[in-house]
């Protein structure tokens, strides 16, 4: 619902633009649509890795490794595996859920979710060409400690509760 939401204000903001300014607006759409071309080989090079990526990781094998009792050794691991592992937001929530009903330690699910969401290593040779490469790796260092301590944290905080 919410994806048909942001379609329909997409289109109307277009053409509340065409509107406005047709020039611009047609000008604009040319530049988005050569960017997306530029973009594609990259982007669907990344679609391939991550598809072999989750066929190769299955939340059962996850889980089973990533234990509660795994403690700081599995938020580590956890934590390389989401950096690899990149997938879209609401396919990380699931797979958390999942790895929690099927018995993998809380702060070793968010140092995954975390990860997961905020570290493309992946995605590294594509971003670093828009940010440059030193702006890129820095970013994802500090979001890989950042996961980490987040996990631990969200431990404590559950464990207080």
């Amino acid at each position: 619902m919410s994806s048909l939401i942001l379609y329909l204000v997409t289109v109307l903001l277009f053409v509340l633009s065409y509107i406005t300014d047709k020039d611009k607006t047609k000008k604009a759409f040319l530049k988005g649509c050569k960017s997306l071309t530029n973009m594609m080989p990259q982007f669907l090079g990344i679609i391939f890795i991550v598809g072999i990526t989750l066929a190769l990781l299955k939340p059962e094998t996850i889980s089973r490794i990533l234990g509660s009792s795994s403690g700081a050794f599995g938020v580590l691991l956890s934590a390389v595996l989401g950096s690899i592992a990149m997938m879209p937001t609401f396919v990380a929530f699931s797979t958390g859920d999942m790895l929690l009903k099927s018995g993998a330690g809380i702060a070793q699910v968010a140092a995954l979710i975390s990860t997961l969401t905020l570290i493309g290593i992946i995605t590294i040779p594509m971003e670093s060409k828009y940010i440059g490469k030193r702006a890129t790796l820095y970013r994802n260092i500090v979001a890989f400690f950042f996961s980490i301590i987040v996990g631990f944290l969200l431990k404590e905080v559950i464990e207080i509760l």
